[in-house]
């Protein structure tokens, strides 16, 4: 890898020590503590994890929307190609966020507006990013809109939000994602107000999309059903951090860290009978005053000493994969 760029030769995007926090009158806010991953030309990376691990404002910190003034990228570097983000001023980002990479939001409901019709709605990063006016346009809001599975897109661009469905809104919502053929594309939890049906066409339309257009995502989700289904390779958030980092298939098969063993002896198994669902005990901490050490201990069933007084090393486990496990050094 050449370190002056942080890019190495089929690596899309690399985080090193992404560190944002929120800055309010009760303390400070770690809500991404030291976040580094990389994500490969055409790959998916799940990022998994409780709500409130961070997920979501890593994904706002990677596109530089984090809500300001409370909330600053204090550390850290977020390198796409040969440019660190972070130190590009707000023109120059504009090049990249909406071009280059391009953010699927989590409620379709919120993500449109109302009054503005759906053609105009796709259209708007088509005309601000591609310069594309007129029928040209309206063609390519049209193409983009069947990729996407829109029945009639003919008539639908004169329709409004309110006359779609949950679905349908969803696939809008995607549609001006991929409208501008990025090579990035972060989904922070995109099915999550869609019932299973049609979460199951949205999860095929979307992989569909990416093989064919061999599109990097960052799939933000805490359904492991969909990591193992979308992802090729996962990153675990507990408390700002990734305290795993593996291949799917390997996280299911021999996970490393006892937090991503109880998300999955969470996940209910057709067949396998058990007087009651498991869950894990107590409550992710708050982020205004994380425990020393690793923030799982209080909630750990194998936590030692150590635990408690050192935040554990990372320590890899082949290939790319690491943990963050005190467990794993012994």
């Amino acid at each position: 890898m050449d370190r002056a760029s942080g890019k190495a030769d089929s690596t899309l995007l690399r985080v090193e020590g992404l560190k944002t926090y929120f800055f309010q009158r009760s303390g400070v806010l770690k809500a991404v503590d030291g976040v580094s991953f990389t994500v490969k030309a055409g790959e998916v990376v799940g990022l998994v994890g409780e709500s409130g691990s961070g997920k979501s404002m890593t994904c706002l910190s990677l596109m530089r929307l984090v809500p300001r003034p409370a909330a600053r990228i204090v550390e850290g570097e977020v390198w796409f190609d040969d440019r660190n983000l972070l130190e590009l001023d707000e023109s120059e980002m504009r090049e990249y966020r909406g071009r280059r990479m391009a953010m699927i939001m989590q409620d379709p409901q919120t993500s449109l507006n109302p009054v503005f019709m759906i053609g105009d709605q796709v259209a708007e990063p088509v005309k601000l990013h591609l310069k594309e006016r007129g029928r040209q346009a309206i063609e390519r809001v049209l193409e983009t809109l069947y990729a996407v599975r829109i029945p009639s897109p003919e008539t639908r661009l004169k329709q409004y939000p309110h006359q779609f469905s949950g679905g349908m809104r969803q696939r809008v919502v995607a549609a001006m994602g991929l409208s501008t053929s990025p090579e990035l594309l972060i989904a922070d939890e995109p099915t999550t107000s869609l019932d299973v049906t049609i979460q199951a066409q949205f999860l095929s339309l979307i992989r569909e999309l990416q093989r064919e257009h061999r599109t990097s995502v960052i799939w933000v989700t805490h359904d492991l059903g969909i990591v193992a289904q979308m992802c090729d390779r996962v990153n675990v958030m507990y408390a700002g951090r990734i305290v795993e980092s593996s291949a799917v298939r390997r996280i299911y098969k021999d996970p490393q860290h006892p937090y991503t063993q109880a998300l999955l002896d969470s996940v209910p198994v057709i067949g396998n009978r058990r007087p009651r669902l498991y869950q894990i005990d107590g409550q992710p901490p708050d982020l205004r005053s994380i425990p020393s050490g690793c923030p799982f201990w209080p909630r750990c069933p194998s936590a030692m000493d150590i635990c408690k007084e050192q935040y554990p090393p990372q320590t890899a486990t082949g290939g790319d994969d690491f943990v963050h496990c005190w467990l794993a050094e012994q």
